[in-house]
């Protein structure tokens, strides 16, 4: 007589899954190239230092072979200066002639890894926490299902009828055995209201967002790049306008976000705010938004002459005034300023609160903890519903 035989559940310590030399190094040197700006000697300085010190590699698999890994893979590429100053690339004439000076630098498909990699350690962040399930209750057109159902009406879409339901509807309503189905039979998913939005993302510059010790720039990058990986490959047809501010302000591109560094700045906030407005005054899109992270102390003013009217100390009354009338001008277009505050200072505080009034928008006092997470739900949360 066979004898069943009962199997349980055998509990073993958690093994990591393997990884290779490379894959190992290569996660290490994505948060490197992103801290050093794009400069991939001093990453790959940072890499040997703590390969001397944790033991990263062995002879099989040194630093030496992951670079030329890298060379393999399109990460990097090997640039040689000519003679006239100018820079070829590695692969173009020969490299063994020893008249030029080599540089290595990150290919698009690098800054397209970091992006990614951005995007996956903020969003995941939102996924495993279950924070970014944003509900409104404001139901309209849109591709997202609310999972509530209603009576068809005139000019429904016809993919938004649940053939389940009506069919339902229409048994009951007029048996099995002379089934049919009317109008008033037919039920209609309802979906969540989603406008195409044009953001720009201000990103202050300053040298304070380096100073005291604390590394602000790095996660301020990181949060823009993210955001751009998150838009151009889900909200295709939401536009991202990324501007930097600093003496002055000027627009960025998407690619040029790994190499982003603080410069010897004062904050010219108001000049933000107006390339940010001027921007987005060309969107045809309904829903328009600047999202603006800074450690919140405006400190310079370009006049009309061209000369800097700088105060150092912050919080120079005329200065202050011209940020409220930016404010102001930005809600008369209908234009919300959502304001990332990265500082903790009362006195700061008190001017974004100030400020905030004066757009009627929105001011998270994040410090950096949690900065990506906040953008990332409050962007999520504005595109399903009119900001006007």
């Amino acid at each position: 007589m066979a004898m069943n035989t009962r199997k349980g559940f055998r509990f073993d310590t958690y093994v990591a899954p393997e990884q290779t030399p490379f894959d190992k190094l290569f996660d290490i040197f994505q948060e490197l190239i992103t801290h050093t700006s794009g400069d991939f000697d001093e990453a790959i300085d940072w890499l040997r230092e703590l390969d001397k010190e944790y033991e990263l590699t062995d002879e099989d698999y040194t630093i030496d072979d992951f670079i030329e890994d890298l060379k393999a893979r399109g990460y990097i590429r090997e640039e040689f200066e000519d003679g006239d100053g100018g820079m070829g690339d590695g692969d173009e004439g020969d490299e063994g002639d020893g008249d030029g000076k080599g540089k290595i630098s990150i290919t698009a498909k690098m800054e397209r890894i970091i992006r990614q990699r951005a995007l996956d350690q903020i969003f995941g962040k939102l996924k495993r926490s279950g924070a970014g399930n944003h509900k409104t209750g404001k139901a309209g057109p849109g591709d997202e299902h609310t999972g509530n159902f209603r009576e068809y009406r005139y000019g429904d879409s016809l993919e938004h009828i649940s053939m389940t339901e009506s069919l339902k509807n229409a048994q009951i309503n007029h048996g099995i055995g002379n089934f049919a189905l009317s109008e008033d039979d037919l039920v209609v998913e309802d979906t969540h209201y989603k406008a195409q939005m044009s953001t720009v993302l201000m990103i202050d510059i300053s040298h304070s967002m380096i100073l005291y010790g604390e590394d602000r720039i790095t996660p301020a990058k990181k949060v823009a790049m993210a955001l751009a990986e998150l838009i151009t490959t889900r909200y295709p047809k939401d536009t991202l306008d990324i501007l930097v501010f600093g003496n002055d302000a000027w627009p960025i591109p998407i690619k040029d976000l790994p190499y982003l560094k603080v410069g010897p700045y004062h904050t010219n906030t108001v000049a933000g705010l107006q390339l940010a407005m001027d921007m987005l005054r060309r969107k045809r899109n309904t829903n328009k938004q600047i999202f603006m992270i800074t450690d919140g102390k405006p400190s310079c003013l370009r006049m009309p002459d061209g000369t800097y009217y700088k105060n150092s100390v912050g919080l120079d009354d005329f200065i202050v005034e011209k940020c409220y009338n930016m404010a102001r001008q930005a809600r008369k277009l209908h234009i919300p300023i959502t304001t990332f505050m990265i500082a903790q200072d009362p006195y700061l505080k008190q001017f974004i609160r100030h400020f905030t009034e004066a757009n009627m928008g929105k001011a998270f006092f994040t410090g950096l903890k949690g900065l990506g997470e906040m953008i990332f739900e409050d962007y999520e949360s504005n595109r399903r519903r009119r900001l006007k």
